[in-house]
């Protein structure tokens, strides 16, 4: 009977977004998503939630800096396996406009796996619609792989 329930109950993934050190225009973006009907990731079944124990998909901000990465890192880790990384911006992605400054520990890679790029500066509420599918498909087929 559980396997059968499991075939037929499909989880919503839950989003939970991470400021690594942006300077907040991707997180403005990230609003966008969630807010304006337009751009609406609630459609496609994801649910922003509050808590990184509840997330199923860690959006990251920002390029990481040194005054914040060990508590990055400490809520990466509370974030329940299997769970999938989304870099919004190119912040996380190389560092950015930041990349040589004294205070960047980035690119984000070097700490955390990162599973989609959604690169821009910022990037558009269109591509980071397009990196939440992918990571949504990743996270589908890991769910599979878990049952």
């Amino acid at each position: 009977m559980h396997s059968l329930l499991k075939r037929f109950v499909h989880k919503s993934p839950w989003l939970y977004r991470i400021n690594a050190g942006s300077c907040n225009g991707c997180d403005v973006e990230l609003a966008t998503t969630a807010l304006i009907p337009r751009f609406d990731v609630e459609r496609f079944g994801c649910k922003y939630c509050g808590s990184p124990r509840h997330a199923d998909i860690v959006l990251i901000t920002g390029p990481l800096t040194t005054r914040v990465k060990e508590r990055v890192l400490r809520v990466y880790e509370e974030i329940p396996h299997p769970k999938i990384t989304v870099a919004v911006g190119i912040c996380p992605i190389s560092g950015g406009v930041f990349r040589d400054s004294y205070s960047i520990e980035g690119p984000m890679d070097r700490y955390i796996p990162i599973d989609v790029n959604v690169p821009g500066c910022p990037p558009r509420p269109q591509a980071i619609m397009e990196g939440i599918l992918k990571a949504c498909d990743i996270w589908k087929n890991r769910m599979k792989e878990v049952a």
